[in-house]
This record gives C-alpha cells, sequence and structure tokens, in this order.
C-alpha cells in the first residue's frame, strides 16, 4: 500500500471527496447503503447504528459494495420527549443584582419536540471510493448570547474512503483490506462500536443535563478537526490505523461546515498535525465475533481558539476497548467496554494562570501543572427478532480534582450514570426508544454539586424517542 505524503494528501484526498459528492449518473441508494446493496439494513447493523460482521466489512471497503445509485441520499429524522426528574434550578445570575435566576432546566419538560433531522449523501463513487456526508438539522440549537432555540445547520459526521483489496490465488475473500480516510470526527472511521462516535448511547435526549467533563477524543473534536489517515485489515483479524489531526480549515474547512469558529473558547484550534492510532484484534466464528484493542491520540491545542499563535496545551488520551457479539435468528447480543485515560498538561494554560491570575483568553485555568481523567463504559444489549431489544450500560468519568478547572464547589470532575433503554422496530427504518439515565454522581459530587442544594438524582432523565430514516 502506497499512502501519500502528509503534504500531498489534502489535495489527493480533497479530489476524492469532490468524487463522493458528486457522483456521476449511472443507477440507484443508511438507508441508502441497503438501496445500493439489496440487502435489509440488518445485514449490516444489529440496530442503527451498532455494526454486524459484514456492516463492518462493508464500512472497511469503502461503502463500496453493490450498485452505484444515481442519487444516493437518505434522511433522517427524530421526535422525542424528556422529562427531567426535578425541572427546577438555576438557570443564570442576574447582571445588575448577581443574584441567582431560577427556573427550568429543561424549557421543554414534559413536551413532544422534533429534535433534529438528517440529509446523507452516502455510498459508492466507484469500485474503489465511497463516503458517508451527514448534514442534520438541529431546531434546539441553543443562542449563546439568550439561551433561545433558534435552531442550526450544520455539516454532522462525514467519513469519504478510497480502499483496496488483496486476494491470493484461488482465494474467494480479501488476505488484506486496506485505504485511506479523510474524516471530520476521531473515531468516526472506527468499525467498532465500543468507540466514542459511534458508541453507546446511540440516541439521547438534546435537553436533558448531562455532565460538563468528558475527554477530548470522546465528542471534544467532533466536526472540528480534519483526519487524515491509513488503515489495513489482515484476515478479518489484524487492524491497524494511522492517522493525523489537523484544524479543519483552508481546503479542510468544510468538515466543520456550521460551527461557531468566532466564539472564544468555542471550537478547538489544533496546532500542526497531531496522531492517532489504533490497533485491534479481531476475530469471528460461526455466530460469534470478539475484538479487543486499543487506540488514543496525542492533541496540541492551543487555550484560545480565536488568539492563534499562543503556546499549547498537551493531552494524550490512551484507550483499551473490546467487543462481543453474538448473532442469530433469533437472538442477538452484543457487550462492548471501554476505559480511556487522558493525561493532561496544562503547558500554556497553568503557565498563564501563575503569570496573570489568568487563563489565555477564554482558556482553561488551571490551578496544578498536569491533571488526568479516567472515563469507563460498559454496555450489553439483547435483541430478539431484531424488533425488541433491551440494553443496560454504564458510564464513569473521574479525575483528578482542580478548582480552577471545576469549579470551587466540588473541584472533582466526577460523574457516574446507568441507562437503561428498550427498543421496538417495527419495520427496519423506524425505531422507537424508552431510556432512562440514572445519575449517582453528577459534576463532582451526589448532592448539592452545584452550591444551590441541586442533587445528582435531579437530573435522572425519562427519554421517549422515535427516530425514522428512509
Amino acid at each position: 500500500m502506497v499512502i501519500p505524503s502528509l503534504k500531498s494528501m489534502p489535495l489527493v484526498l480533497a479530489a476524492i471527496a469532490g468524487l463522493v459528492l458528486f457522483p456521476s449518473p449511472g443507477a440507484y441508494a443508511v438507508p441508502s447503503y441497503a438501496r445500493q446493496t439489496g440487502q435489509q439494513c440488518v445485514a449490516c447493523h444489529v440496530s442503527f447504528p451498532e455494526l454486524t460482521p459484514y456492516g463492518r466489512y462493508f464500512k472497511l471497503t469503502g461503502y463500496t459494495i453493490g450498485q452505484r445509485q444515481t442519487l444516493p441520499f437518505a434522511v433522517m429524522g427524530q421526535v422525542g420527549m424528556t422529562r427531567t426528574k426535578n425541572n427546577t434550578g438555576v438557570v443564570g445570575v442576574d447582571p445588575d443584582t448577581g443574584d441567582n435566576i431560577t427556573g427550568d432546566v429543561n424549557p421543554r419538560n414534559g413536551g413532544v419536540v422534533f429534535s433534529g433531522g438528517s440529509v446523507f449523501l452516502a455510498g459508492k463513487a466507484t469500485d474503489n471510493i465511497g463516503g458517508f456526508v451527514q448534514w442534520t438539522y438541529n431546531p434546539l440549537a441553543a443562542d449563546p448570547n439568550t439561551n433561545e432555540f433558534k435552531g442550526h445547520g450544520q455539516l454532522d459526521n462525514t467519513d469519504i474512503r478510497i480502499t483496496g483489496k488483496y486476494i491470493g490465488a484461488g482465494g474467494q475473500e480479501p488476505e488484506l483490506i486496506y485505504g485511506a480516510t479523510l474524516h471530520n470526527n476521531p473515531t468516526v472511521q472506527d468499525v467498532w462500536n465500543s468507540t466514542p462516535a459511534f458508541g453507546f448511547p446511540y440516541t439521547s435526549s438534546p435537553l436533558a443535563q448531562t455532565p460538563a467533563v468528558s475527554t477530548l477524543i470522546d465528542g471534544g473534536l467532533a466536526q472540528q478537526v480534519a483526519g487524515l489517515g491509513g488503515y489495513f485489515f489482515w484476515k478479518k483479524t489484524i487492524y491497524g490505523e494511522l492517522s493525523y489531526y489537523r484544524t479543519a480549515d483552508g481546503v479542510f474547512s468544510a468538515l466543520r461546515a456550521g460551527q461557531d469558529t468566532a466564539t472564544p473558547g468555542g471550537v478547538s484550534r489544533l496546532s500542526g498535525y497531531n496522531p492517532y492510532w489504533r490497533l485491534a484484534y479481531n476475530r469471528e466464528w460461526g455466530s460469534h465475533s470478539m475484538m479487543v484493542g486499543t487506540y488514543g491520540m496525542m492533541v496540541s491545542k492551543l487555550p484560545d481558539n480565536t488568539i492563534p499563535g499562543t503556546p499549547t496545551d498537551k493531552f494524550t488520551d490512551t484507550a483499551l476497548d473490546a467487543q462481543y457479539q453474538y448473532i442469530t435468528d433469533p437472538h442477538t447480543f452484543t457487550a462492548q467496554a471501554a476505559y480511556i485515560h487522558e493525561k493532561q498538561n496544562w503547558d500554556a494554560s497553568f503557565a498563564s494562570v501563575q503569570q496573570t491570575g489568568e487563563g489565555i483568553g477564554a482558556g482553561a485555568t488551571p490551578s496544578v501543572a498536569s491533571t488526568h481523567l479516567n472515563t469507563v463504559k460498559a454496555k450489553a444489549t439483547y435483541y430478539y427478532l431484531r424488533k425488541y431489544g433491551a440494553t443496560l450500560a454504564y458510564v464513569s468519568t473521574t479525575g483528578t480534582s482542580d478548582a480552577g478547572l471545576y469549579g470551587a464547589q466540588t473541584a472533582s470532575p466526577d460523574s457516574t450514570a446507568y441507562v437503561m433503554e428498550l427498543n421496538y422496530l417495527p419495520i427496519q427504518n423506524v425505531r422507537l426508544m424508552l431510556q432512562y439515565t440514572n445519575y449517582t454522581k453528577f459534576n463532582g459530587a451526589s448532592s448539592n454539586y452545584d452550591g444551590n442544594g441541586r442533587n445528582a438524582k435531579d437530573n435522572n432523565t425519562l427519554f421517549l424517542n422515535a427516530w425514522f430514516a428512509f
């Protein structure tokens, strides 16, 4: 496999993107993949977006199996209802008096809302080139100045690939799959659902109160970066990948289209190219498959995205993960687990606090030079007839106490939640979901975590959701 140099890669992959975004006429196609392959959604998915072994093979071969479609489009919409256990809390501070403002923490509590819709351009461009491009409209996006809903559209998860295969003499299946990928969210290119981008919960309430702290690799760079990388999958056993991430600007600006890049402390800005690695051992036998692996990245990040040229803070995320699947008719069982350790070196921000008492612009204000976060995720899912599903999950984040980073009330990033979910799929394009999230710790404490009497369990959330894709 020959991978272009980093210097030439942007031009090569930009050309690939053009081929996917403007496919030539010729035939017909997340249901677009089902139309392309002529197979039902359950061939690739246990339940969207969780992949089966065939779904992983389809993604690794660049979404190119089947007949290229003239209009490879699909649409998705969601309608939901969110109920927060205790919906009364402090929602702001009066700028004149400095007094707390009490109100509804969820302004649509118990109401049915259209929570979002997406358009997908997804499918095969040539026998070696394919992609997945998602544009999402969020009607519940909040205005940062007024906190009122204003609606907002932006490019969502995107993954464009050029791939190849090696089949030995007399072989029926490829011994080696290899490819290059251009994407805009670390781990969106991964094929196992133990990584953050397509990990559980696959759908969650946009109105729920959620913990303030997570590792950088767990969504902190989503739709803000351009990822350029190469990968291989040998004999369905060994997977390896090396990618590099840079700020999605210049020729890559489209990969963060719709992001607010002008607000201080908003989207992330990186320095140079930042490495990501992935290594996994995979085994498939009969109805079973399993994977154990590791992934991680090293990031140099500017404290404030609107102040270029400053020193950077360093983040190193290292993860271990595993997945098991048992897929038959009528029973399906899947389980995923992951552990992420993030080392945070505040080389720029801590030095600024020491010298001036403040961070750089809207950047962090750590009171120690080095901190860390640990995240543990585990979930198990059972489906009967691919229609009736139940999931139990556990999510926990812990880390170094630091009043500068997390506030004086708890000075802690710790949060713990248990998630219970029921799913019903009357047809393959519709999923009805009932999800309950129970917090035992939230933003550092089980009780009075905000200093105003709010407890972790007050954020317990019941979420009813209907998902449609055609």
